[in-house]
């Protein structure tokens, strides 16, 4: 048996095999199914078309104003900790953000492989100013104005107290060795600040320097970096209680 095509002139549809219809010596009625399927496709299209209007309308939200990372982000799906991270954005980046905020996260516009991706961030880690770059910031091993702080550190915890009273002199307190956590070895250093923007660029600076400084990890507000994971960027911890112990009001950093 030899099938038989019949497409329509002109290129307007799509071609229809109407060899069902040759076997049952009905032409006519392929050709009429042909003439037929062209008007069910247009319409097919019209509701397509207005289906992708539809989605690029979810997709593409109003951008309200422009923010810059204070730190590395991850980029999540949805406003929980818990949701998909679909990416990351690096500290120093201006996005787009919407207003719609939720849960200490704040919905953004971003542009991923060419792609305009829409997901969430924590928003304490956004800002309206464009931060100074912490990588630029100088490493200095001079010693501070209060040499007190170095007691019991270990020299490695020596070099970040030193590091960080130098490039942010406005922190005036600190905490260094006592007998809890990580202090007690010598190894931890509490750098003293309710100020999130102050925070956000001290974490930036120790991420942006760990490796020279030797930095194990950095806790400041609820949320962990450690250089072992770095790729996982920030992550949530559970709530401890307090300010405090939830190092709202300090950025605690430890070496190796």
């Amino acid at each position: 048996m030899v099938g038989i095509g019949v497409a329509l002139s002109g290129g307007g549809g799509p071609s229809v095999d109407v060899t069902r219809y040759a076997a049952a010596g009905d032409l006519s009625a392929a050709t009429g199914a042909q003439a037929s399927a062209t008007p069910t496709e247009r319409v097919i299209e019209a509701s397509r078309d207005r289906d992708r209007l539809a989605v690029a309308q979810l997709i593409d939200p109003k951008v309200s104003g422009r923010m810059w990372t204070t730190v590395d982000l991850d980029l999540r799906a949805t406003p929980t900790q818990d949701a998909d991270v679909l990416g990351e954005v690096k500290a120093i980046t201006r996005v787009g953000v919407t207003g719609e905020r939720t849960g200490g996260y704040a919905q953004v516009v971003v542009r991923q492989d060419g792609q305009r991706t829409l997901a969430w961030v924590t928003q304490d880690y956004l800002a309206d100013q464009k931060p100074t770059d912490p990588a630029k910031l100088p490493l200095s091993d001079q010693p501070c104005p209060d040499t007190s702080v170095e007691h019991g550190l270990t020299d490695a915890a020596v070099r970040l107290y030193r590091a960080v009273c130098h490039a942010f002199p406005q922190v005036t307190r600190y905490g260094g060795w006592d007998n809890h956590g990580e202090h007690s070895s010598g190894k931890a250093l509490d750098i003293m600040t309710s100020d999130v923007a102050l925070g956000n660029q001290i974490a930036a600076f120790l991420q942006a320097h760990a490796s020279e400084l030797d930095i194990f990890d950095v806790i400041w507000r609820q949320h962990i970096w450690t250089s072992e994971r770095a790729g996982d960027g920030w992550r949530s911890m559970p709530n401890r209680g307090s300010a405090t112990a939830n190092h709202m009001d300090h950025v605690h950093s430890s070496v190796y």
